[in-house]
């Protein structure tokens, strides 16, 4: 698995992004992903997963009803789109394959793979 995050930026508040992971290494769809982030000073939190089938998905509370994750394992990716945008939304996110679905709960070493960040800037 080699996973690599795209789709971030700098965004107003009230907007929306659509984040993508893609694996290189074409194995993404027999892991649950998950995705993950990192505001400044502030330890990695979870945003959300995804079973490996798609069946499943688990969100974090503060992104409940704006986040929605999906994943399309032909194209081996998995993505996170991002509404309605709060600057505290602002982060680097990164995503992650794990053996199961991660919660907000789960500790970071249940993940197997991580991928690279990329930064999600929220203006207010």
């Amino acid at each position: 698995v080699q996973l690599q995050a795209s789709g971030g930026g700098l965004v107003q508040a009230g907007g929306s992004l659509r984040l993508s992971c893609a694996d290189s290494g074409r194995t993404f769809s027999m892991y649950a992903a998950d995705w993950f982030r990192q505001a400044p000073g502030k330890e990695r939190e979870f945003v959300a997963a995804i079973s490996k089938s798609g069946e499943t998905t688990v969100y974090a509370d503060s992104v409940k009803g704006r986040f929605t994750i999906s994943r399309d394992n032909a194209k081996n990716t998995v993505y996170l789109q991002m509404n309605d945008l709060k600057p505290e939304d602002t982060a680097i996110y990164y995503c992650a394959a794990s053996p199961v679905v991660m919660s907000s709960y789960s500790n970071l070493r249940g993940v197997d793979y991580w991928g690279e960040g990329t930064q999600v800037t929220v203006s207010s």
